[in-house]
């Protein structure tokens, strides 16, 4: 039985009432598994977020439903439970920043730049930008969430880099790095990003299997970035 499955199989018809009323829940259900129920936390809670945020701009386009679903890769026999609680989370935009220190406090206390938050806000970035532009209410909301993770300006801003980019996106800017950075230092910051991104590396952080296409968005951005400057180096 999967997660969420055993969530509502608990749960029953209690599922139908307020959403931190659910949050409440995962204690207790999964109160014996304490790795279970890290995943599953993890998950209620990022799926508050998103659907909170999906709402930050007061629409919740069908582009963003289905950017959410991809992101979870949802079975067919969990995407009645899970829009269930998507779709009492996404009433409004009022609490999120009480879910969004569910999610935070999973890294520790006082942790900066945690990964795994990375993981969460990249998640926002892709349902933000899937009806093809990013509200500035949405971008507000994603920098507020950060904030609360305790992610810094610099390292934010390399986030940003990866999603949003209207003058063309800027390759070194999305590694962190300055343009005239030795092209070993580019290199090796390549590197350590592609390797943090791994899938291998998320699922050992915590993140469910559910929530790893992200993953492959990120490497994309990572992989993209490095050809364009070791081509530009090649070429010079």
């Amino acid at each position: 039985m999967s997660l969420f499955s055993r969530l509502f199989d608990v749960l029953g018809e209690a599922a139908s009432t307020a959403f931190s009323g659910i949050v409440e829940a995962v204690r207790t259900v999964f109160a014996g598994d304490p790795e279970t129920r890290r995943k599953v936390a993890f998950s209620v809670a990022v799926i508050a977020l998103s659907a909170k945020m999906a709402k930050a701009d007061g629409i919740v386009a069908p582009e963003e439903v289905r950017a959410f679903q991809e992101i979870f890769a949802i079975p067919q026999a969990e995407q009645q439970n899970v829009a269930r609680l998507y779709n009492l989370a996404k009433q409004d935009v009022a609490g999120y920043e009480a879910y969004a220190q569910r999610v935070a406090g999973m890294c520790g206390s006082g942790e900066a730049n945690c990964a795994m938050l990375e993981d969460v806000l990249d998640g926002l970035f892709h349902i933000a930008k899937a009806d093809g532009v990013i509200h500035h209410k949405e971008l507000d909301f994603i920098a507020n969430v950060a904030g609360i993770f305790r992610v810094d300006e610099a390292h934010f801003d390399r986030i940003l880099a990866r999603h949003v980019h209207p003058d063309g996106i800027d390759p070194y800017a999305v590694l962190g790095l300055a343009e005239t950075t030795p092209f070993d230092e580019v290199k090796k910051r390549y590197r350590a990003l592609a390797s943090e991104s791994h899938p291998d590396r998320l699922r050992a952080r915590g993140v469910p299997d559910e929530f790893l296409t992200i993953a492959n968005d990120r490497m994309a951005a990572l992989n993209d970035a490095f050809a364009v400057i070791e081509k530009a180096r090649a070429a010079a």
